[in-house]
């Protein structure tokens, strides 16, 4: 069976099919709106207390940016709006709870589904694992719980939630494989969070195992054997172990640079989004934070972050990394990412709308106090500042004015900052890497942001499935505006990093490199392995085949030419 390797590993061991409970909710008609009431609340206070401890279980197992899902569930089921819903639901309709919290959770998930992205994809699944825990407690639904597991297991499932991934013992899990999911989902992030092999996508395989059942699966390659022969079982113990020493070897390149064979250095950062991340940063060597994601700051919370508290926070993680550079994105929210106490109008194209450097120019109360506590926390670490969402130069300018009135407010009241500051953009419209020429005489640096660059061009919205085989990294068109981007930054002398997905990408890495690109920013676990590929392969080398590739004409051939040419000679 095959799906999408998205943490890599390999695991061979039992089965422990984690099939979701069918919860069968009738509609009955009611005489007494009260007793209903009492009952929802009663079961929304259980509900808060189970969430409060997930919180500070997961807290501990696994620190704050998991844990912070859990606020979340915990604010939506104090959200007036959400809650109001289901109860006159109860008191216009006359009908049970159960079937009341069942209609608005349908009608959350429905509109948040039809907007076709990512983000929000993801939140109705949490809307979903909300409206589970509370039907459940309102059923009296005893649900099995993963961190009954007494044996070590293999997790296949439908899907995980972060309920279940919070609920269990980590020492006792091998790895996930699910029905469904992307990248991106919570199984996903979770797995390379713990970095354990994770498959997700494999069509129908909780209908084609069952527990105890023997399974291989092979997160690199996106495989999965179930019951294997002993030839099998061997054939991947063998790869198991070399994949293990290799792992070892990686951790030898803890304290080396991040040198190509023809001696090109270049810079291996990580991507964060809480401070609580450094500490897995610092762990596994990462030389600098390439894209500090200051959005999560203002998330999973009912008013907006106080300047102390963000320069709080930006302040630790440049005290932690000790001279080495700090990129920090101002506020990325708006459309998709949606702050409910900024009351944001609701769009019909969030991905293009009101959103980062438009929102943050429009509020430049928000926008302000932000730049305060990052230019505050200059005074402490190699900070550097990153505009988002740049489309044209005007918004580049203004925002740069705006900078430099906070600088000057700073000084009138004799706070420190460093004056020499550097200030770059992401480049994640086709737009701005068009005239990536013009914006490199007003900038210091550089990010491409491939995740938006890639939906952007190809016009395909990355959250959406059923359109999901167009949006491609290795697009010839995608390649030829990273490479004018770095081409153009380098001719008026600035740095050029990358902080999308494609960064961490093992096969598109030696064509990044070969295109001249400085800095790379991934997620922590990637780190080491990019260091790695870096020092086994010549740039001068790549150059070559990166001519070879801008004349292909599919992604698909890209990727074919890659696999042939490059990966397997690494």
């Amino acid at each position: 069976m095959k799906g999408i390797g998205v943490s890599p590993g390999i695991s061979i061991g039992k089965v422990f099919l984690k099939k979701e409970v069918n919860i069968d909710i009738k509609k009955k008609d009611i005489d007494n709106a009260e007793i209903e009431l009492d009952r929802l609340d009663k079961n929304i206070g259980k509900s808060i207390k189970e969430i409060e401890s997930l919180y500070e279980h997961t807290l501990k197992e696994f620190g704050q940016k998991e844990a912070e899902i859990f606020n979340a569930h915990r604010l939506m089921l104090e959200d007036p709006e959400f809650i109001g819903r289901i109860k006159n639901n109860i008191k216009e309709e006359k009908i049970n709870a159960e079937w009341a919290v069942k209609k608005a959770t349908d009608e959350y998930v429905k509109i948040l589904e039809s907007l076709d992205n990512e983000y929000l994809k993801e939140r109705a699944a949490d809307v979903k694992d909300i409206s589970i825990r509370l039907l459940k407690n309102l059923l009296g639904i005893k649900d099995v719980e993963l961190s009954s597991l007494e044996d070590e297991y293999i997790i296949v499932s439908d899907d995980l939630t972060p309920s279940d991934t919070a609920q269990m013992r980590k020492d006792k899990v091998l790895g996930f494989i699910t029905e469904f999911g992307g990248r991106t989902s919570h199984t996903s992030i979770m797995a390379r969070t713990l970095e354990l092999p994770a498959i997700v996508g494999v069509k129908d395989i909780t209908k084609k195992v069952g527990n105890e059942d023997i399974i291989i699966m092979d997160g690199n390659e996106g495989l999965v054997i179930l019951n294997p022969s002993e030839e099998e079982i061997n054939k991947y113990k063998e790869k198991k172990n070399s994949y293990e020493k290799f792992k070892e070897e990686l951790n030898n390149l803890k304290g080396e640079k991040s040198i190509s064979k023809d001696g090109v250095k270049v810079e291996i950062a990580a991507n964060i989004g809480t401070p609580k991340d450094i500490d897995k940063v610092l762990e596994h060597d990462g030389e600098g934070v390439g894209l500090y994601r200051s959005e999560f700051l203002y998330m999973d919370r009912d008013k907006l972050p106080t300047e102390e508290e963000q320069f709080e926070a930006y302040k630790v993680v440049a005290e932690k990394l000790d001279g080495k550079p700090l990129v920090i994105r101002t506020l990325d929210v708006g459309g998709d990412k949606d702050l409910p106490y900024l009351n944001l109008p609701e769009e019909m194209n969030p991905f293009l709308g009101y959103r980062a450097i438009r929102l943050c120019l429009d509020r430049t109360d928000i926008f302000k106090t932000q730049l305060r506590a990052i230019l505050r926390s200059s005074a402490y670490g190699n900070v550097k500042i990153m505009f988002p969402m740049i489309s044209n130069i005007d918004e580049l300018r203004k925002a740069k004015d705006i900078l430099e009135e906070v600088k000057s407010e700073l000084r009138s009241e004799n706070v420190k900052f460093n004056e020499d500051i550097e200030v770059g953009i992401m480049v994640e419209i086709p737009s701005t890497a068009i005239q990536s020429d013009i914006f490199a005489k007003e900038v210091d640096f550089f990010s491409i942001g491939t995740n938006d660059l890639i939906q952007y061009t190809l016009a395909v919205d990355r959250g959406n499935q059923d359109i999901s085989y167009l949006y491609s990294q290795y697009h010839p068109a995608v390649l030829r505006l990273i490479k004018m981007t770095i081409e153009n930054g380098h001719k008026e002398g600035i740095w050029v990093g990358m902080c999308g997905e494609a960064a961490g990408d093992e096969k598109l890495i030696p064509i990044l490199l070969g295109m001249g690109l400085d800095e790379f920013s991934m997620s922590a676990s990637s780190m080491l392995m990019a260091r790695w590929i870096i020092k086994n392969i010549s740039k001068t080398e790549m150059e070559e085949k990166v001519e070879k590739i801008l004349t292909l004409g599919s992604p698909q051939e890209v990727e074919k030419y890659i696999d042939k040419e490059i990966t397997s000679k690494i």
